[in-house]
Order: C-alpha cells, then structure tokens, then sequence
C-alpha cells in the first residue's frame, strides 16, 4: 500500500519529532525536510505516530490530514471525568427494548477501531447485532438448542446450570441475553500476534465509550458457554469466521435502570516490587 507521505514545507519546522518517534526508524531528514527512508518504507504499521507528533500538523500519511484529527491535549476528559467512568460504569442486566440508532452504534465502532492492537494489524472484526429481530432469532435458537441439550442430557461439566436457564425462559425470563437489543462480538485471526488481547481491548473501549452516551453493557461468558453446548453453530449463523479466536460477547443497549452514585471497590491487590 502506497504511503502518501508528505509535508507542507511551510509549516514544517524541522524539528525531528517525527523522525525520533518513528518506532520502526523509518523516517530521515533529507536534507531539509523529513522523508522516508526507501529500505525501510516496508517495514511501517501505518500507527501514524509520525501525523500525531508533528506540532504543526506539517504532516500527512496513508491519505489522513492533521486537520481531520481531534487536537490534543484540550480533547482528553479530566482525570476526574476518567476516574468517574472507571468507577461508575456497572454490568447492566436491564434494558429497555428501543434499539440504539444505527448511526450511534457506527460512531462507536468507528471509535473504537482506533483501539491498540499488536503490531497495529488492526484484524479486529467486529460482528454486531444491530436489529432487534436478528437479536430474537438469536436469543430463540440458543435457548431452543439449550433445551434440546438438556432433553438429551448433553450438558457438559459445570454446564447444569442451564437447565435452570430453560426453565427460567418458560417462565418468561431471559437469564442469558437479558432481553438486550443488541450484541458485540470481537473475533480476531489466529495469524495476528495477539488476539485474545486485541479482543478484550476493543471491547473494553466499547464499554467504557458505552458508558458515556448513556448506553449500558454486559460482558457474558454464558453465551460462550451456550454456544459451546448447543447443536446449532452460531459463529457460522453469524458469518464469523471458523478459525478466529473468539472471546467475550458483549450485549448492550439503553438501561431500564439508572445509578446516581459511583460504588467504593478500591481494595486493590498490589504486588509491589523493589529490586536492589
């Protein structure tokens, strides 16, 4: 892929931050002004630390502009604000059934494909269910499948607690996807250096982002389980691919309920080490 690297000479002021903060060493001054390097050209990850370091905004890369970048440092929230969403987000377990609007859900995704990934690759896939009834279809064949695996007592070990999850949809209540409208999932290739941390990251970024339009979130290792369990194979229903490594699923959605304070959890485990 062609880099498109430039610079406006006249805002440049050969400062070198590019050059210093290359992570790769691909960037030189050549004589006046910074150029790349053509041996090394290949080894760039397109991070675009170079286009975020410039204090002119002199420099463009991969077709990105300074002028379409959010300026830092006046866009970050304050440390209060940060400290307040850390403390304050909570596992929501009720939601209203209004969808959240599809563009919402594609500024959030946009986002959040901003988070950090090993090596840049950037392989996150994001599989979202964005329709309510896509959502049903779901929540049925999974609870569906679950009591054909109880029926046929296929529930593996640790696994019985589903027959209470059977039950409890009988009786009109959804323990698994808690009646959410929507659900993410972030699978990512097995060639990637770090998938199951390039999952949890993106995801992590969704909830926290989540939490400050008034979105609620729940991590859910049950439909994991579920799917592991039952005889329908939903990854493939939902066209991830067969050999991604496939962690979490998130559902989110507008909560049925609303905390007005933080809780107070600040018991942290702390191993602190000092070596001589």
């Amino acid at each position: 892929m062609e880099l498109h690297f430039t610079i406006d000479t006249e805002r440049c002021i050969q400062c070198g931050a590019c050059i210093d903060d290359c992570p790769f060493h691909i960037i030189e001054m050549a004589p006046d002004f910074p150029a790349l390097i053509p041996s090394r050209v290949h080894h760039c990850i397109r991070c675009q630390h170079c286009l975020a370091v410039c204090p002119t905004g002199a420099l463009s890369i991969a077709g990105r502009r300074p002028e379409d970048s959010l300026p830092l440092p006046e866009s970050l929230p304050s440390a209060g604000q940060m400290t307040a969403l850390i403390r304050g987000r909570r596992s929501m377990r009720r939601f209203l059934p209004d969808p959240v609007p599809a563009e919402t859900i594609n500024r959030m995704l946009a986002t959040v494909a901003n988070a950090p990934t090993g090596k840049n690759n950037r392989q996150c896939l994001f599989t979202v269910i964005d329709d309510p009834a896509t959502m049903e279809v779901v929540r049925r064949e999974t609870l569906e499948g679950l009591r054909r695996a109880v029926a046929e007592k296929r529930l593996g070990e640790g696994l019985g607690y589903f027959r209470h999850v059977v039950t409890a949809w009988d009786q009109g209540r959804d323990i698994i996807f808690r009646r959410a409208p929507h659900l993410l999932m972030v699978s990512v290739p097995p060639s990637v250096t770090t998938p199951d941390a390039d999952a949890l990251i993106a995801m992590s970024y969704f909830e926290l982002l989540a939490a400050t339009i008034g979105i609620g979130t729940l991590w859910n290792a049950m439909i994991r389980w579920a799917w592991s369990t039952i005889d329908v194979d939903m990854y493939r229903r939902l066209n991830i691919p067969a050999d991604h490594y496939k962690g979490y699923a998130l559902l989110f959605g507008r909560p049925a309920v609303h905390y007005h304070r933080t809780v107070q959890r600040d018991e942290a485990q702390i191993n602190r080490v000092r070596l001589a």
